[in-house]
């Protein structure tokens, strides 16, 4: 089964979420990670890369192993946590709290043999990646990542899937997303939500 890396950067990293208070905002970004992590955990070995103290013991909680996140950004995050992976990978973002398990195991099976998978947010970025073997990824993120990831992989001579999997795709940025996906996201994030 694929390892699963998720980088956590904190309630720092959602500053589109302005609206709420600093402390909401927090709130938020932890309980979507506990759905993320829920998910995750049932699935494969979870790995998450973070710097924030409460996110490492969220991890904990779940029974995820921890690595430091060196602070150069979400791909280096996501690199520094695939070095000690062997085999197949996933890397799923920390905001997606209506990811099943079911959407991971779809990510796996979308996964070709020699090659990556990836799934695109409506902005054009990269919600998750499934990687045949750690050493396809490439720091890519940012706007226009999903492009960037499937040009990567063609001029490697991959195999690049584009995975249509809405749980994945649908991620909350702002609060508009949070309104718009209320009815689907996990346990945690509606309650974070209802507080």
């Amino acid at each position: 089964m694929a390892a699963i890396v998720v980088p956590f950067r904190g309630a720092g990293g959602k500053q589109r979420l302005g609206p709420l208070r600093d402390d909401e905002r927090e709130e938020l970004a932890l309980a979507m990670l506990e759905d993320v992590l829920a998910a995750c955990v049932s699935v494969g070995e979870t790995v998450v890369v973070t710097s924030d103290e409460d996110g490492a013991r969220v991890a904990d909680e779940h029974d995820a192993r921890v690595v430091d996140d060196p602070e150069k950004g979400q791909g280096a995050a996501v690199a520094a946590a695939l070095r000690d992976v062997v085999g197949p990978a996933l890397v799923v973002n920390a905001d997606v709290p209506c990811v099943e398990p079911a959407d991971l195991l779809r990510l796996v099976d979308s996964t070709p043999d020699n090659g990556l998978a990836l799934v695109a947010a409506r902005d054009g970025t990269t919600n998750a990646l499934g990687l045949s073997e750690p050493s396809l990824f490439a720091p890519l993120y940012g706007p226009g990542s999903a492009e960037r990831f499937r040009l990567h992989g063609e001029r490697l001579g991959l195999d690049v899937v584009t995975a249509e999997i809405p749980n994945l795709a649908d991620d909350v940025d702002s609060i508009d997303d949070l309104r718009r996906l209320e009815r689907r996201v996990g346990p945690r994030t509606r309650s974070a939500r209802a507080r």
